[in-house]
């Protein structure tokens, strides 16, 4: 009787969180510094859920370990509603490469909330490599095989595996040099010092735009509104592949599901804001929003696709 009793106040007491939520600020945690994309896609939408939900939305930005601090922080928080935490692409491939290895289950210890939006990323190069498309740098990388370098922000990031799942593809020889975030590499990328650099367009575009960098083709089925003049990989004459990277909002895993059905909604409210929409389509981001089943079986598909390239790759986890 006693223990029929806890369970039902314990049911109780989670019921009433759950119609009470919010009632103090939200703890918005961002594992990577300002200014990147996913701190930008975070303060954009936040700025607009905070009205309706009546409280504070507070971005605590957490960089470190890969994303791997912040995520932890979250997964660790208590299951109430009040700590969410947006992932990228490189929480996916994290689930392979740091498997077992992971002070939390990033399978169970944080759970989907809405896919808030999706970045196709573009591939630039030096304006001294002699391929003026992508037809021409597959062939000049197949005539020079280990001669041409790529580099990204990092081990397991989205730019490096869009870059090896390319090599698979089409079966040239390119050496990775990881850098520690965006702009190292893009330094180098302009002084030569490596020839490749995939990112996101709200990253290069500026230098392309600037004519420091030449911009070859998108990771998207279509071209985007922003930049119509960048052809996609397949117009460009390499093979049809797509990649992003993504910003994705979780909770940890304990959180009621009308909790998170109410953020997930709020989120997807927001994101169909005729303002917000517009600031992240101009940057070549597409906002998207959506259900936590949505989310999930979105997440879900990205670690398979990843854990093939990382395994086929043999990439291994920065140590």
């Amino acid at each position: 009787m006693k223990t029929l009793i806890a369970v039902l106040l314990i049911c109780f007491s989670v019921n009433s969180n759950s119609q009470g939520f919010p009632h103090k600020p939200i703890r918005w945690i961002v594992p990577y510094t300002g200014g990147g994309i996913t701190d930008v896609v975070t303060r954009i939408v936040t700025q607009k859920m905070s009205g309706p939900l009546g409280q504070p939305i507070v971005v605590d930005n957490k960089p470190g370990a890969n994303s791997i601090l912040g995520s932890d922080l979250a997964a660790r928080a208590p299951g109430d509603g009040y700590t969410v935490v947006t992932v990228i692409a490189g929480y996916s491939a994290n689930v392979t490469l740091y498997q077992g290895k992971l002070p939390f289950d990033p399978l169970k210890d944080l759970v989907p909330v809405s896919l808030a939006a999706i970045a196709p990323l573009i591939m630039t190069v030096n304006n001294n490599l002699p391929a003026k498309d992508v037809k021409e740098l597959i062939a000049y990388a197949k005539a020079n095989p280990g001669k041409l370098n790529f580099g990204s922000s990092g081990i397991g990031a989205a730019a490096h595996l869009t870059c090896e799942l390319f090599k698979q593809t089409t079966g040239i020889d390119m050496v990775h040099v990881p850098f520690k975030g965006t702009a190292p590499a893009m330094q180098a990328v302009m002084a030569n010092d490596i020839q490749i650099l995939v990112d996101t367009p709200s990253s290069l575009m500026p230098q392309v735009r600037g004519g420091k960098l030449r911009a070859l083709g998108m990771f998207s089925g279509k071209r985007l509104p922003a930049y119509t003049d960048v052809p996609t990989l397949a117009e460009a004459g390499g093979p049809a592949l797509e990649s992003s990277t993504w910003v994705l909002f979780m909770v940890p895993g304990a959180t009621p599901k009308e909790i998170i059905i109410r953020l997930a909604a709020e989120s997807a409210k927001a994101l169909k804001d005729a303002d917000v929409r517009e600031r992240l389509i101009q940057t070549g981001i597409e906002p998207v929003g959506g259900t936590p089943e949505e989310a999930k079986r979105f997440l879900d598909a990205e670690i398979a696709k990843w854990a093939k390239v990382i395994n086929t790759a043999g990439v291994k986890a920065e140590q």
